[in-house]
């Protein structure tokens, strides 16, 4: 009897054992359960912050977050107002104009560009046309000077047009001339630079040809900017761009939407 009763004591303590055990053992998984799904959750919000910010997003959280969204919501662009551009020049463009040529430099020091033309319809401006451009080699200068290699930023009238080639559908008043010809010691990639030209109203009369050498603001100031054929690399201070853009702009700039231009580098352009 005693060898028995020691037998169930011992039983029963190893059963008491097994039990604890196996009460420590769902404890401890479920512990490890709750650490792998906050572990989880961090993890897939540390991704979704790594995404929105290389979507050009924010990775704030929290109010934060909310504030950014905020400032988002309130830099949605104006569509009463040509894109990119900053109050000085936003202002400066005539109120009449209704067809805007914007020409946006990828920087101070570059001759890379992209040129959009933007058609206005009742308050609204709406994109129409874009194509990539070159300007002024050296890039540009709010004080453009003779031989500087650079293009006036600013805001100008378009007002004619002309070049070595005819342009019957162009609406602008258009000089054909073979005066518009590169001079033989300009490279030969040149050659076709001015087959059309628009001429932009910086330090011109207008109303003339492109090839009137009238400079009201003095020699100094240079002049003779014009939109022309690209040839693939920067220019003397004028604005190319491909012969697709020069066509269609020929055809659609109407003097009677009193055309102008917006150029300059993209800092230069959004300048407050």
């Amino acid at each position: 009897m005693r060898d028995m009763r020691g037998s169930g004591v011992r039983g029963a303590a190893r059963d008491g054992r097994a039990v604890s055990a196996r009460t420590r053992a769902r404890t401890t998984t479920r512990a490890a359960a709750r650490t792998a799904k906050t572990a989880a959750a961090g993890a897939t919000a540390a991704v979704l912050a790594v995404t929105l910010a290389a979507c050009g997003g924010s990775a704030a959280t929290g109010k934060d977050a909310g504030k950014a969204r905020g400032d988002s919501s309130a830099r949605k662009q104006d569509p009463t107002r040509v894109p990119g551009v900053g109050d000085p020049l936003q202002q400066r463009i005539p109120r009449d104009a209704r067809q805007v040529v914007a020409v946006y430099g990828q920087g101070e020091n570059s001759a890379d560009a992209t040129v959009r033309l933007y058609t206005k319809r009742g308050p609204n401006w709406h994109k129409d046309r874009s194509w990539p451009a070159h300007n002024g080699r050296k890039g540009w200068t709010p004080d453009h000077e003779e031989g500087d290699k650079r293009s006036p930023v600013g805001v100008f009238t378009l007002s004619d047009a002309g070049g070595v080639l005819p342009a019957p559908d162009a609406k602008l008043p258009y000089t054909n001339s073979a005066d518009f010809t590169p001079p033989s010691y300009w490279p030969k990639k040149t050659r076709h630079d001015f087959d059309h030209v628009i001429a932009v109203n910086y330090n011109r009369v207008k109303g003339t040809s492109p090839l009137d050498p009238t400079r009201p603001q003095g020699q100094s100031k240079g002049g003779s900017i014009w939109l022309h054929m690209d040839h693939g690399s920067g220019t003397s201070g004028c604005v190319s761009l491909p012969k697709s853009g020069m066509e269609y702009l020929l055809r659609t700039l109407d003097p009677d939407k009193q055309p102008a231009v917006v150029m300059g580098d993209k800092a230069a352009l959004a300048a407050r």
